[in-house]
């Protein structure tokens, strides 16, 4: 049975390209977790934590992190959360930001679609690139120092603007010209002895326009950040103390407000659990032990 909390519309908007394998999955996972919490009906945070295991894997709350690295992951993701709620209307709304490791990700921040989209504006593909840049500018400015955690948002973001240039002329000074079928693969029927089909010079700027599209949103993510920095450390520290914080509470700490004190999550949300869960009374009464039968009733 499901709660009056389940929202279905915000979990078909987590949940795009879902075939119905998936979707079985993802409820089925909602059920076992509801069960381990002794529910009696599933609520939306069951089929929130399900949505991550389905999408990230297991949560790792056993795993050994430094306070360090956890203040490090915690405003690297409110980096990211921040600069995504303040670059604009072409951006997905933020739906939530946790610090809690998932899979190979010591943290993530969750945005989701306001309505389908088959295609993004050039302000879109630049906002996203920003909020990419937004966890290594965080913590650029809270601690003076740069980590490895920005790797794969920096290869996400060059990624991107490579396409932007390459593929779909986003460029002012490339124009609309494509150049991506030059770095096609040789084993999908491209001529091994077939040369570059643009010069030296063109690389070149291809790669310069590569390197400003970047740059330009890593500056314009560290003006938003610096403009913002009491946000942005009340929103680093709420995120050590509750791990995870949702749009609601994001538009809190934005507004200046105290976040109402909540409890702790419960930790009982994968198969790793089950050696920690407390004991549960027996469905049937133990049976007595041989030699320990009860007496016969006395006749009426």
């Amino acid at each position: 049975p499901l709660a009056s909390d389940v929202d279905l519309e915000v979990l078909a908007r987590g949940t795009p390209g879902f075939s119905g394998a998936d979707i079985e999955s993802l409820v089925n996972e909602a059920s076992l977790i509801a069960a381990r919490r002794d529910k009696e009906r599933v609520e939306m945070s069951d089929f929130e934590d399900a949505k991550d295991k389905v999408l990230m894997g297991t949560e790792r709350r056993s795993m050994i992190i430094s306070e360090r690295e956890k203040e490090t992951t915690a405003y690297h993701e409110a980096g990211h959360a921040l600069v995504a709620r303040l670059v604009g209307p072409e951006a997905d709304p933020v739906h939530k930001v946790t610090i809690i490791p998932r899979g190979r990700a010591l943290g993530l921040t969750q945005q989701l679609p306001t309505e389908e989209r088959m295609s993004m504006t050039r302000e879109f593909a630049e906002n996203r690139i920003c909020i990419m840049m937004g966890g290594r500018v965080a913590e650029e400015i809270v601690f003076g120092k740069i980590t490895t955690g920005a790797g794969n948002d920096i290869e996400q973001a060059t990624d991107l603007a490579r396409k932007m240039v390459t593929e779909w002329g986003m460029s002012d000074d490339i124009g609309p010209l494509n150049f991506a079928r030059a770095r096609e693969q040789v084993f999908l029927g491209r001529d091994m002895n077939q040369g570059e089909e643009f010069s030296e010079d063109t690389s070149r700027r291809i790669d310069a326009e590569i390197r400003r599209i970047v740059t330009e949103q890593y500056h314009r993510a560290k003006q938003l950040l610096e403009e913002s920095r009491e946000v942005l450390e009340r929103m680093g520290v709420a995120l050590l103390e509750h791990e995870t914080l949702t749009s609601d509470e994001i538009e809190t700490l934005l507004a200046g407000r105290e976040l109402e004190k909540r409890p702790k999550p419960d930790p009982r949300t994968d198969d790793e659990a089950g050696d920690n869960e407390p004991s549960r009374p027996a469905v049937v009464p133990p049976v007595s032990s041989l030699g320990e039968q009860e007496p016969d009733p006395e006749p009426a």
